[in-house]
């Protein structure tokens, strides 16, 4: 997936996550994608004439009648809608509002694709029921050759297509308004090779096609293979196929598992390219790894050697039968977790209990402790993988928000050993994990 810092386009920087928690050190924000950066608001004004384009006339294709000229249309360029600033009105979209709280941010692990017909509308609906399909987001999809070069733009629905790329691209709200405003999103790495003007315009055409002059919005991250993101109505200005391609991603199960039902439903409507951390990092799924917790509860939690297949951890089955254990404790009922955390948490939630705040967890909403898995986007392994974390209260703590853990519960935790992800630079609220060894007496 690419990394790199989202920021507005013109030179002026934006952190739009960071800015947001680094400006709140009270925690009173209530979500870091709802905070407008100062730089996007001195900065939401495009140069001059931004929003022009120039489009042909009307012509076979049926394409609208476009000014080639920036200036014909620079007085209504920037109009307000809903308080989002619209560069381009010819080719705006509805804004996409806000990110819900039980939206999650996770990479995709495979894009449909074919490049000149659209999915079938059943096609897509039969895959999103998959069993283990956890989301999909159809977008379109097209290849342009500028100076030698072949680019992927995407035509998305920024509501959808944003739940799939790199957290500080996500959470980036001023990104997507600004695409959806009819200006266009390239990565970091595209901004320096494409040939955009001293006036921050870029020329897109595919083919034989006239060139549209679309202005740069944003500079941000976005998922494998796409160089520049438009929405939907540029999409069909550009030509780009509609909903030709079809973002999926498994959750829990090994994309490789689904594969094959996959297919089967495709049949030769498109091609399906793995973007899971097996095939991102190229990953053995053959070979034997050694994993080593490091910190003060490694000697307790034993390290393991593991393989790798479809995604997923398999640690030895010698290590689970020593280390991993199935108990009950209080509020959360059952729980399966490192042998060696499970009486300081039984500690915590008695004193949680105690408290008067076993209200404060909802059993319902608890997503796990023992779960083989790398870090999301990385191959680093999970302290889930060790058995030695645990989420709580997961659809009102997501990951970049402030959350809505009970502070009470934090401090109980935190006294027992566990750090908690509502404190780290990039906040996981639901998230706790043992940081030492504590012996209830």
């Amino acid at each position: 997936m690419r990394r790199g810092v989202a920021r507005l386009a013109g030179g002026l920087a934006v952190a739009a996550v960071l800015t947001a928690c680094a400006g709140d050190p009270d925690g009173t924000a209530e979500d870091p994608s709802v905070a407008t950066s100062p730089v996007a608001e001195a900065s939401d004004a495009a140069p001059d004439g931004a929003g022009d384009d120039a489009a042909g006339d009307d012509g076979a294709d049926g394409r609208s009648d476009r000014s080639t000229d920036r200036g014909d249309r620079a007085g209504s360029a920037d109009a307000e809608d809903d308080g989002v600033v619209v560069a381009d009105p010819e080719h705006a979209v509805e804004p996409p509002g806000l990110r819900g709280r039980d939206e999650a941010i996770a990479p995709p692990d495979m894009l449909l694709f074919n490049a000149d017909e659209p999915l079938a509308d059943e096609v897509v609906d039969e895959i999103a029921g998959v069993d283990g399909v956890d989301e999909v987001s159809r977008l379109s999809m097209a290849q342009v050759s500028l100076e030698e070069r072949v680019y992927t733009v995407a035509a998305v629905d920024a509501a959808s297509y944003r739940l799939f790329t790199p957290p500080e691209s996500a959470l980036f709200q001023e990104q997507w308004d600004r695409v959806a405003g009819g200006e266009v999103a390239l990565t970091t790495a595209s901004e320096k090779s494409l040939p955009v003007d001293g006036d921050g315009y870029l020329q897109l055409a595919l083919g034989e096609d006239d060139a549209q002059e679309i202005h740069v919005g944003a500079i941000a991250p976005q998922i494998d293979q796409v160089d520049a993101v438009v929405n939907t109505s540029w999409g069909e200005e550009l030509g780009i196929p509609a909903g030709n391609a079809l973002l999926v991603r498994t959750g829990q199960k090994s994309p490789q598992a689904l594969r094959p039902e996959i297919a089967k439903i495709l049949g030769d409507q498109a091609t399906i390219q793995d973007m899971d951390v097996v095939a991102r990092a190229g990953l053995d799924t053959d070979a034997t790894q050694q994993a080593f917790l490091v910190g003060g509860v490694a000697e307790a939690v034993g390290t393991f050697r593991y393989t790798v297949a479809g995604g997923q951890v398999i640690p030895e089955q010698a290590w689970e039968s020593e280390y991993i254990s199935t108990e009950e404790v209080p509020i959360l009922g059952t729980v399966t977790c490192n042998r060696a955390m499970m009486p300081q948490l039984r500690a915590a939630l008695e004193e949680i209990t105690l408290a008067g705040l076993a209200d404060k967890i909802n059993p319902g909403e608890y997503a796990g402790c023992y779960y083989p898995r790398f870090i999301a986007g990385s191959t680093t392994l999970s302290n889930h993988s060790f058995g030695t974390a645990f989420d709580l209260n997961v659809p009102g703590n997501l990951r970049g928000t402030v959350g809505e853990m009970d502070r009470g519960v934090v401090a109980i935790f935190k006294r027992w050993g566990f750090a908690w992800g509502g404190d780290w630079s990039y906040t996981d609220p639901m998230h706790f994990e043992m940081e030492s060894l504590v012996e209830p007496r």
